[in-house]
């Protein structure tokens, strides 16, 4: 990576003016500022107050579109992209909370250590527990 690189770009940063974001859903930028003013899909905004729509905005609007044809009222449509992005929320820290556990469990003092010996048999060993190795010689003739 060079000294001139930028800040790092996902689909959430605001990076589209209005025009491009309309162009991009298949929509009149006028219909993108109803959406905005009801609170559908709210763009960031620049320091000049103008709108700056992310790639996840884009996707939003398209899907608002799609619902639409599919005859969904504006608030039906508000309320399964609010229920959307509750359950991207919940996966989210679903899968914190499993990574927690994970590590927990890993790290948790006392976890159990299975070894198997000689004849294949398992055990359980206390965690730090080495296994005491056998240092018998066995001698196998062919034919016994």
């Amino acid at each position: 990576m060079s000294a001139m690189t930028g800040p790092q770009m996902d689909r959430t940063t605001p990076v589209f003016a209005i025009a491009v974001a309309a162009e991009l859903a298949e929509m009149h930028p006028q219909t993108l500022r109803q959406y905005d003013r009801i609170g559908l899909v709210s763009p960031q905004r620049t320091r000049g107050n103008t709108r700056r729509y992310s790639l996840r905005d884009v996707e939003q609007l398209r899907e608002v579109g799609r619902l639409s044809a599919e005859g969904l009222s504006l608030e039906g449509i508000r309320r399964v992209l609010e229920l959307e992005d509750r359950v991207q929320h919940l996966e989210t820290r679903v899968r914190e909370l499993e990574r927690a556990l994970s590590d927990e469990l890993l790290n948790r003092p006392g976890r159990r250590v299975f070894a198997a010996g000689s004849e294949g048999e398992v055990f359980t060993l206390s965690r730090g527990t080495r296994v005491r190795r056998s240092t018998e010689m066995v001698v196998w003739h062919p034919g016994d």
